[in-house]
This record gives C-alpha cells, structure tokens and sequence, in this order.
C-alpha cells in the first residue's frame, strides 16, 4: 500500500497571509524579485496609461506645462477625485530614459500665425493650449478648465460638457414629506408604462356648466412689431380638486363611473414617462370608487418651465443641516430665474393671458352652457373669468361586460365665433401661454431670441420649445383632447426686461388642433389610457383607504404608499401620524 507523507508547512508566525519575510523557503523561485501590491479599485483590463503624467518628474517640452494636469497631477482628461490607472503599483517596475529624454527638447522654428480679433475672439479658440472664449461648439483646445471648452458644446475630449461633475449632484426634494409610517404598497419604473397601451372610445357627455366668451381673433395677428401688453385683470376662476367638487359628489353618489378625477390631474397620470419634477396625487378608495386629488399648494397649482431641458432651472441648494459650520448665503435680491420663481411667473403668465384674450362685451355674445358655475357663491363680487366645465365619462373597460368608467370634469377656455354652437360642444377653445424669461440665463435650454426668430423661424422656436417643455406641452395636449375642444390656442409671452419678472409683452400667437399637436409632440392617448388603468388596477387591489402615488424627485420611478387617513387635511395631527391596518379595510 503507498504511504502518504504530510509536506512540510512553513507556516506564518506574524499572522499574515502569505509566506513570511522572515521565514521564506529556500526553495521559493520568486525570492527577491519585488512584488507590486494593487489595489481592488485598480482596473486591470488596462494595463497601461500612456497619458498619465503623474509618475513622470521629468519636464515637459510638448507644449503641456504641468498646470493643465488637475488635482496635483492626476493626468490629462481626468476628473477630480479619480484614482489613476495602476496607482497601486510599486515604483520598482518604472522604467525612464533618464539619460535620453531629460536633455531632448523640441524646438520650433516655424512662425507663428498672426490671430485675429485678441485673446477675446469669438472663434474656436486661441490655440491649442491657450484660454480661449469660444461660445459653444466643438473647440479643439482650450476652454475654461483646461483641455475641454466651450458652454456646453460637444467636446472631443472625454468631457461631455462644461463643469459636468456638479450637475450630476444635483438633487431634487420630493413633493411630499414621505414619512416613515408609511407602507410602500407599489413601485412601477416609467420604462414599464411607456409599454401599456389602451384603446378608449368616444366619451358619453353628462352635463355642462358654466359661461364662456368668445375669443378675439385680433391676437391672431399679432407679431413681434406689434407686441401688446399683457394686462393683470382681476377674474375669478375655480378648480377646486375632485373631492371638492359638489357635481362630482353628486355623480359618485348615483354611481356613474368607477373612477372620479380632473383633467389636470388625469394629464399629469397620462404624461407621466414625461415628468421630471416631482409631483403626487392623492387617492381615496372608497368602497368600490376610486378619487384621484390633488393637494392644497401641491405641484398641480403652477406651470413648470423648461422642465425638459438638459440643464432645467434650478432652486438655491438649501443649506445642509448636519453641517453647523455651512454658513448660508443669502443674496442682495431673490433670483427671479430660479425653478421656483419661473414657475409662479409662468402661472401669473397664463392666468392673465387667458383672461385678455377674450371678448367679454358682445358683440359676439357670450355663451351659457346648461347650468351655471357651480362653485360661484352669491357672495362673491369679483367677476368670473371665461370658462366653461363639461363633465364626461369614459369607458376604460377591457370587455364590454367589465365596469371601469372614469367620470372627468373638463375644462374650455373660450370659444371661436363661427364654428358652430359652443353650447353644443362645437368651436370650443383652450388657451395657453409659452413664458420667455431670459436667453441668457441658466436654464434657458438654448432657446432662441424670440424678438428676433419668432417671426422668421418660428418652427425652430416651436422646436427648442416642444423639446425643453415636452411634459408641459403634452399636457395641455391631453387637457384639449379630453375636454373636446377644437383648437388651442398657444401664446408667446416676454419679459419686456430680461431682469424684470412683473412686466410682459405678448409676441404672437400659434393655433393648432389638439389631435394634430399631439401627433407633433409624439403623444399616445393609447399609452395614456394604459396607464391611468394600470395605476386604477393597482389601487383597486388595495382595501379601503387613503393612499399616495409619488413620482421619485431623482428617478424616472412611481412608488404608492399607504396613508392614514387623517393625511393631507388641515385637522392633521401629529399625534395621530400613525397607520392603524385595521382602518384599511
């Protein structure tokens, strides 16, 4: 039988791993050849970095002086804070030509070319090493922080666009404090519901309410030559959230449809793979009836703007908290082109727009619709603005034998004189307004001077607009279509000082049908439709209560979470913050 003879084991008396420095076999063939330790960071499919300057002490003669390296010489095109490639490595495998290369130097004889227009040139750069001032574009030098230029533009370097670093910091704050107690029930990424697709027939009208006034067509006309003030008129107009709503109560009460919302809350469901800001709704499921509300001072109550843009306007960052020694910097004057700001502007724009832009003394008369408004108490004294409220429901049902209609209160701006009785849902109008603040400032989109393109490139203008605001844009799309009206109608608002907020001018006008503006803006009220179901499905899962649908502030992503109650009223009390399951039933 073979014996087994147990190998000898040099074992390590200090407790490391690996051999010992102190105990090493004679018969180990690595013994002093150096060992270069690296680190788990370090990238080993890449082996060696020729632009890496930060191991060579030798001077450069190639016409890059050590001050263009960044962070203490971390090598060209790299950001801060990135360890170099192979950083862990002893310096026992370096290799110089110390005695060739510390005297070679390169010498150009050849005459430099005469520059035109100063170190101030508006071109592609002061040359290949230099600080050049290009505005944008694709500069194959300079810029302002080193080897990449340029506002913006397209580099050729591996920067993808100028202080690239701070913006991916940015974060948003979420539109509702989530608190700890509550329970997420559902979380749905926007990938998934741009796929949902719903086809939805022609709604059945219930009843309308209200008056409107014709539109004046001499907005029609305007131009950039013939600008017109926008006026601040004093006009009442309602539109309280769905559970507010008395007509809504009624209808929920003779069970007409299974799910009860607004226009502007089902547009904002619609558009949701288009969001970026962070918004909420509120549902309350009671028996087998769903209401989708809106909270007091919530996101619903403001217009954003340039939401979509690569590089969106952005708010002051409020100060850290657990960082006493920040010190707070307040500024002489408020931002007027913060997000905030430009969204309370672009809310003011509209209102007063839609207000000018009618006829209210006849010629042509106005128009009642089958009932007066019912939110207007005999106490008020100021008068109502143009609007008119029909409430329709549609069939969200997948066979015909399956109950899922949502009831819906519309809302039309106006009418057009000539195109039928707007009684009758004929000629029906929605107005809205398109707010420039300043070209120049941060946030802007890259849009164009509108003073000086709209007339003559007004599809470009249209363009840079369908792009930076696509979310805002394809909800007044949704808002027209589902209301029934025949044309909206588009203003195009200025400052009349880019450094004044309070004054504005109205540039021009654009008309369009809703169902061709929305084919422009690539708008499915298929994929809508699917995703209003979609999210009704999920709640109706759901016993008896009150739950929340968030849009994440940082990700294309919807969570619903579990309320009490009590949430979201003005009776809330801290005390009672707490989710009892037994109410949810």
């Amino acid at each position: 039988m073979a014996s087994f003879s147990l190998p000898q084991i040099n074992d390590n008396p200090e407790g490391g791993w690996g051999p010992s420095t102190s105990n090493l076999p004679s018969q180990f063939k690595f013994k002093d050849i150096p060992y270069a330790p690296y680190s788990k960071s370090d990238k080993l499919g890449r082996f060696a970095d020729w632009n890496d300057l930060s191991g060579d002490s030798r001077p450069t003669n190639l016409g890059l002086s050590q001050g263009n390296t960044r962070a203490g010489g971390q090598g060209r095109g790299r950001r801060d804070g990135q360890p170099a490639f192979g950083s862990g490595t002893a310096s026992a495998f370096a290799y110089f030509h110390a005695e060739d290369e510390s005297s070679f130097s390169l010498v150009d004889s050849k005459a430099g070319a005469a520059r035109r227009g100063g170190p101030m040139n508006r071109g592609r750069g002061s040359g290949r090493g230099g600080a050049a001032y290009g505005r944008g574009g694709a500069q194959r030098g300079g810029g302002r922080g080193g080897f990449s230029g340029g506002r913006g533009g397209g580099q050729r370097g591996g920067r993808r666009g100028w202080r690239d670093w701070e913006k991916t910091g940015r974060t948003r704050e979420s539109s509702v404090a989530i608190s700890p107690d509550w329970a997420m029930l559902e979380e749905i990424e926007f990938h998934r519901l741009a796929k949902l697709r719903l086809e939805v027939d022609e709604p059945e009208d219930l009843d309308t309410y209200g008056r409107v006034f014709p539109y004046d067509k001499a907005y029609d006309r305007i131009t950039t030559k013939s600008e017109r003030p926008l006026q601040l008129l004093d006009r009442i107009k309602y539109n309280p959230t769905t559970s507010d709503d008395p007509v809504i109560q009624e209808l929920a009460a003779k069970d007409t449809a299974v799910i009860y919302t607004t226009d502007v809350i089902l547009s904002v469901l619609m558009c949701a793979p288009r969001s970026v800001y962070p918004w909420d709704i509120v549902v309350v499921r009671e028996g087998n009836k769903l209401f989708f509300d809106k909270r007091d001072g919530g996101p619903f109550d403001t217009v954003t703007v340039n939401e979509n843009a690569a590089d969106p306007p952005q708010d002051p960052t409020p100060p850290n908290p657990n960082n006493p020694n920040e010190k707070v910097v307040v500024p002489e004057t408020p931002s007027i082109n913060t997000a905030t700001s430009l969204s309370l502007e672009a809310s003011y724009v509209n209102q007063n727009f839609m207000f000018q832009t009618v006829i209210e003394q006849s010629p042509p008369p106005a128009v009642d619709f089958s009932k007066p408004n019912p939110f207007y108490g005999p106490d008020e004294t100021e008068p109502l603005a143009s609007c008119g409220y029909r409430y329709r429901v549609f069939d969200l049902g997948i066979t015909e034998d399956e109950d899922m209609r949502l009831c819906v209160r519309t809302e039309v701006d106006a009418y057009f004189p000539g195109q039928g009785n707007a009684a009758d849902g004929q000629g029906l109008v929605t107005v809205r307004a398109l707010n420039e603040f300043d070209p120049r400032a941060p946030g802007a989109g890259g849009a164009p001077d509108w003073r000086t393109k709209l007339d003559s490139q007004r599809g470009a203008v249209m363009a840079t607009e369908m792009k930076n605001n696509s979310c805002k844009l394809a909800k007044w799309t949704v808002q027209s279509v589902v209301a029934g009206a025949d044309l909206l109608k588009i203003g195009f608002i200025s400052r009349v000082n880019p450094r004044d907020n309070t004054r504005h001018v109205i540039l021009s006008t654009t008309s369009t049908r809703p169902a061709d503006f929305a084919a422009q803006l690539n708008v499915s009220l298929a994929n809508g439709w699917g995703i209003v179901r979609t999210v009704a499905d999920m709640c109706m899962k759901q016993p008896e209560g009150k739950y929340v649908l968030v849009k994440d502030p940082n990700k294309p992503v919807l969570r619903l979470y579990a309320v009490p109650a009590n949430a979201f009223t003005a009776e809330e009390d801290d005390e009672d913050a707490g989710f009892d399951g037994e109410d949810a039933e």
